[in-house]
């Protein structure tokens, strides 16, 4: 195959690579800008310049060294999105502390799993969001709670973790045993303590920063670990995508604990000197829409389903949206309808699409500001600056030839440092040439566009979230009148996928529905819970008794009538 028909492309590196850790690349922004707006968390009506948002990191990261954290430690996050959540990623990364991401949507089992995984010894928590009583199910996890001092838990269940803080509300009362409130937490720091600027000096850009839990195919999630250059770079290349400056203030309705918020997001516009602003702590369309028009934000992140809720929003026509230029429209493929609708009723004119996955930091491929919008729409754009690209054949590891169809791989600074504790799983993800294999079926057009058409395993996408049927499956093995249990993704107009379960109960015994729904609340992230649920007493097989999952699902799009195309 002559080398230009291979499915194989290079980013550009005419721009440099951050070689700096994100305190230091921070502080350096801070220099050159120190009374520019930083920071608007709407819902909390808070602002910041960039010297007061250094200031307040710097309390913080000095509160956290001075409870008796060390560099290296895990401090996990359970949070929606507030300023808690950034003080708490710039000051983790000043104090050489791993930041790992919790996703306020887990349960009991899950979070338990999660800070027992990575051993966290400190956790910051929201108290309590709509259903999620989070200090609630700490309290189940620790019952040792009650009888503690902060910064002296001792759990059974929780045996690394010794202090918990919950981000108190200004008039909140109310106090929890053995909990610190986080303004406590902060005001026990100094903006000036000499030690934060010594730890900051004894980092360098390789070291691990960040955690966060990909869904596995087998068990509970992975633990990916990301360093300063993995995140750092890749906000500095997403925000390049954008053409961010420091006019630009970007509108962030998607979580933090993910890499769309924390780098999209975030890191994207505090490497480009840009303006933060989070319209509320949970996605609500109406709030996005008035914070656009009062903070004349210039750009807009969001999953498609965001967007659609946003221009179906009865009240849409009253704001106006005409200082929007750009952001980024990813988590699930764009209809070209909804495409053209943003660029036309919300101005949105440059927006961009991203791809990539958690463990390559995230981002591998992006369309710019004037990628023509057939190629915004029908593919994921082209390779990002100081990474390669090529997909291959997945059973002979061959690159193949432009417009075929492969597993597309990615190398470079963004693949993830490993995951954590997970040497196996590691080698299983990253081979010796350090090509990350994400698992994705992909393909490459003349022009170097990649398209993303489908997945080798049975990974499903809702709303932008990522659902391995296997942990599912693993879950639902618990209930004890499950014999056995098969889940599928099925197409699904509003979140893209639903998850559906085949379930073989045990002889003698019988299950309803609401039985199984009843055993996964409070259990599992409400994501996780499947909308369809169907007893079975046998599953379609091969002659050699591998379960053929596609005639599942075959048989449940035509049963429900649903659109066949799963990728669609």
């Amino acid at each position: 195959m002559a080398e230009s028909n291979a499915s194989y492309a290079k980013g550009a590196t005419d721009l440099p690579l951050i070689e700096q850790t994100i305190g230091d690349f921070f502080d350096d922004m801070v220099a050159r800008q120190p009374d520019r707006e930083a920071l608007v968390s709407r819902h909390e009506g808070r602002r910041f310049t960039y010297r007061e948002l250094q200031a307040a990191s710097n309390q913080l990261a000095s509160a956290l060294l001075r409870s008796g954290l060390e560099p290296g430690d895990r401090v996990g996050i359970w949070s929606h999105n507030n300023v808690a959540w950034v003080l708490m990623q710039i000051a983790t990364a000043k104090a050489g502390l791993i930041l790992v991401n919790v996703n306020p949507a887990y349960r009991t089992a899950e979070v338990e799993y999660a800070l027992n995984k990575v051993g966290c010894k400190a956790l910051v928590t929201m108290r309590s969001f709509k259903t999620s009583d989070y200090l609630g199910m700490l309290r189940e996890l620790a019952p040792e709670l009650a009888d503690s001092k902060p910064g002296e838990l001792r759990a059974a269940r929780l045996p690394h973790l010794r202090r918990i803080a919950w981000i108190d509300v200004a008039g909140q009362g109310g106090e929890e045993p053995g909990v610190q409130r986080f303004s406590d937490l902060l005001a026990s720091g100094d903006a000036n303590d000499a030690r934060v600027a010594q730890v900051q000096k004894t980092l360098a850009a390789g070291d691990p920063i960040n955690i966060q839990f990909t869904s596995g195919t087998t068990g509970f999630p992975k633990g990916a670990t990301l360093t300063h250059r993995n995140i750092l770079n890749n906000g500095l290349f997403i925000g390049e995508c954008m053409k961010l400056t420091s006019d630009d203030r970007l509108c962030i309705p998607v979580p933090l604990y993910h890499c769309f918020g924390m780098v999209l997001g975030n890191l994207a516009c505090l490497t480009h000197g840009s303006t933060i602003v989070y319209p509320n702590d949970g996605f609500d369309p109406l709030t996005v829409l008035e914070t656009v028009q009062a903070e004349k934000c210039t750009g807009l992140h969001g999953v498609p389903t965001m967007f659609i809720a946003q221009l179906d929003h009865p009240r849409f026509a009253e704001f106006d949206l005409s200082t929007l230029r750009t952001g980024i429209m990813a988590g699930s493929p764009c209809p070209i309808e909804v495409m053209k609708r943003v660029v036309d009723k919300m101005h949105l004119s440059q927006i961009t699409i991203a791809y990539g996955m958690t463990e390559t930091s995230p981002v591998s491929c992006q369309s710019s500001t004037d990628t023509p919008l057939d190629k915004r729409v029908a593919t994921v754009g082209t390779v990002q600056p100081h990474l390669e690209i090529k997909i291959v054949d997945p059973e002979t590891g061959a690159v193949v030839a432009r417009g075929q169809r492969g597993e597309f791989c990615t190398r470079g600074y963004s693949v993830m440092h490993g995951y954590w504790d997970d040497p196996e799983k590691t080698a299983e993800a990253i081979d010796a040439d350090r090509w990350m294999h994400t698992g994705d079926l992909a393909t490459m057009d003349d022009e170097g566009y990649v398209n993303i058409v489908g997945r080798i395993k049975d990974m499903v996408i809702r709303g932008g979230e990522n659902i391995y049927p296997r942990e599912i499956e693993e879950f639902l093995y618990r209930h004890p009148k499950v014999q056995d249990v098969q889940v599928v993704g099925l197409p699904d107009s509003k979140y893209g996928e639903e998850l559906c379960a085949w379930v073989i109960v045990k002889p003698g015994q019988s299950l309803t529905e609401d039985e199984v729904r009843a055993f996964c609340k409070g259990q599992i992230a409400h994501y996780k819970v499947p909308r369809y649920i169907r007893f079975v007493d046998a599953f379609p097989m091969t002659v050699t008794g591998k379960i053929q999952k596609f005639r599942i699902r075959e048989q449940m799009v035509a049963d429900l009538g649903l659109t066949a195309d799963k990728t669609a």
